[in-house]
């Protein structure tokens, strides 16, 4: 039931949908933002097609203790934080739970911000049409979180896609390795020589 090759495969075709959407008539304004660290291998392939700037956009995805891959939220660059208050109203969590996975997500989101960027400012997209990548969306949590986050400097939030049914996101891949923090450093360099 695959559907993509990989990463790789998943960016071009993504890239030709959205030329196909009509992508190229944003001209020089369109800005690609990845999801780290799965998200940045599709969102090169699609600003490399584009001609368009890639940078990164951290997330991170609250787990629920004991059960990480079930989120009970996400927070992003900049401080937003979504909850899944279904989640956290049926397992009973706590506030001292949730703000503690929050805090250690926050460590993490920090220290991959620094590894990704450096030194470097994140991009102003003020007058820009972002396209913001992930590899797929399990829960959705750290896209929400994205846009949430993103919302603050855009004029509108366009379309995602997920496709239905959903069964998880390695699912759509034959071929899914963890992408690594030297593959994302590496991509976003390659990215910046190019541009």
């Amino acid at each position: 039931m695959t559907l993509f090759r990989d990463r790789r495969d998943a960016g071009r075709r993504l890239a030709a949908e959205l030329g196909r959407l009509g992508a190229a008539a944003l001209g020089p304004d369109v800005f690609v933002l990845a999801l780290p660290r799965g998200g940045v291998p599709v969102a090169f392939e699609v600003a490399r097609a584009l001609g368009a700037p890639l940078d990164v956009f951290v997330v991170r995805k609250l787990g629920v203790p004991g059960h990480e891959e079930l989120a009970m939220g996400a927070i992003a660059s900049g401080g937003s934080r979504v909850l899944n208050e279904e989640i956290i109203s049926s397992l009973d969590l706590s506030e001292r739970t949730v703000a503690e996975a929050a805090a250690r997500e926050a460590r993490e989101l920090a220290r991959r911000e620094a590894l990704y960027r450096g030194a470097r400012p994140f991009p102003d997209l003020t007058g820009r049409a972002v396209i913001v990548v992930d590899d797929g969306l399990a829960t959705g949590a750290t896209m929400r979180a994205a846009v949430t986050a993103l919302r603050r400097e855009a004029d509108a939030v366009v379309c995602v896609f997920s496709p239905e049914p959903f069964w998880g996101v390695g699912r759509w891949y034959e071929h899914f390795p963890q992408t690594s923090d030297a593959e994302v450093q590496a991509l976003l360099e390659r990215a910046r020589k190019s541009a």
